[in-house]
């Protein structure tokens, strides 16, 4: 175990998409950091932030009355340069100007493959999954993901109620480019007829349309389409199932509302606990480790080890969507 000395100084970014619970990890972080006696470096607009030397002194009173809020209080950017080795080298030597001994990373696998190139050049690095889509093979919980599955299920509810009283189709697009989590825990969530999913590519749209009109001939009065964003399409489908069906559709897209809002208690705990964490991982003298959360419990995995994971989409969970929407 290394010397707790070593480490005087922690940095924290958040990088790539914002997520809920992201104010409640940085707040962790400082306040983690400052009741061990080490200084706390803010890191505005992440990666990019970081080259430019964008970088603040972090006090208690700077992370007060902000578990509540949404988005993340030191702003977030993605950042090509860091993607080369010069930007590389550069954020590492920017981290030694600054005197940052160790690095706090809250993102996705994007900003995950940053670290680990900080951590080959000899910056101590800790990450934590900052993300709403759930999408980290090393972990059952990403910040961020309970609050946006809430407030993407509350919007579906409110359409649901006026898609029923004109008897309409209502396709909702959900975020997720490359991840259906979002969509299949909403499909299961408000009782939709039909989740569609990046993972499941070869969806049937004159399936889609035959069971829309056996629905109808049953007495639905409504039907409910799940569709995620990396699907999408929304708009055309919904014509194309107008004028196959006759049943007056219409397509809402939820969009980055489902970013935003005050995180969920346990998008506000887990990360704050995750944040702990990260502070005392560095103090143990590790590096290049992300923090996740397993089988209740929170452990940490080597960023190599956790970039090199696949997840995807529960069959046993989908199969069980399609027959509540029977």
């Amino acid at each position: 175990m290394a010397d707790k000395k070593v480490i005087r100084t922690i940095g924290v970014l958040t990088s790539g998409g914002d997520a809920p619970g992201m104010n409640a990890a940085i707040r962790a972080v400082v306040r983690t950091a400052l009741s061990k006696g080490l200084k706390v470096r803010g890191i505005r607009r992440g990666y990019q932030g970081l080259l430019n030397e964008e970088i603040i002194d972090l006090s208690a009173r700077d992370v007060s009355d902000t578990i509540e809020r949404g988005g993340t209080i030191l702003q977030t950017a993605r950042c090509a340069e860091m993607r080369t080795e010069e930007g590389q080298q550069k954020a590492a030597a920017i981290c030694k100007k600054y005197g940052i001994d160790g690095l706090v990373v809250i993102g996705g696998d994007g900003s995950f493959a940053g670290a680990q190139k900080l951590a080959n050049f000899g910056i101590n690095t800790i990450g934590l999954p900052g993300t709403i889509d759930l999408d980290i093979a090393c972990t059952e919980y990403t910040i961020g993901f309970d609050t946006a599955v809430n407030t993407a299920m509350q919007a579906i509810d409110k359409v649901r109620d006026t898609s029923t009283s004109h008897e309409r189709c209502s396709i909702i697009e959900v975020m997720g480019r490359d991840a259906g989590y979002l969509a299949l825990w909403c499909g299961i969530a408000n009782g939709a007829e039909k989740i569609l999913m990046p993972e499941e590519h070869d969806y049937d749209e004159e399936k889609i349309i035959e069971d829309i009109q056996e629905s109808r001939k049953r007495g639905k009065k409504n039907y409910i389409i799940i569709n995620a964003e990396g699907v999408g399409d929304s708009m055309n489908m919904a014509k194309r199932i107008e004028e196959a069906t006759g049943m007056e559709t219409r397509a809402t897209i939820l969009g980055h509302m489902q970013r935003g809002g005050s995180p969920t208690c346990k998008d506000r705990v887990y990360a704050s606990i995750m944040g702990a964490k990260a502070v005392d991982l560095l103090l143990e003298g590790k590096t290049n480790r992300v923090v996740g959360y397993k089988h209740g419990e929170y452990v940490d995995f080597d960023i190599d080890e956790a970039l090199g994971m696949t997840k995807g989409i529960p069959a046993y969970q989908y199969e069980i969507a399609k027959e509540l929407a029977l």
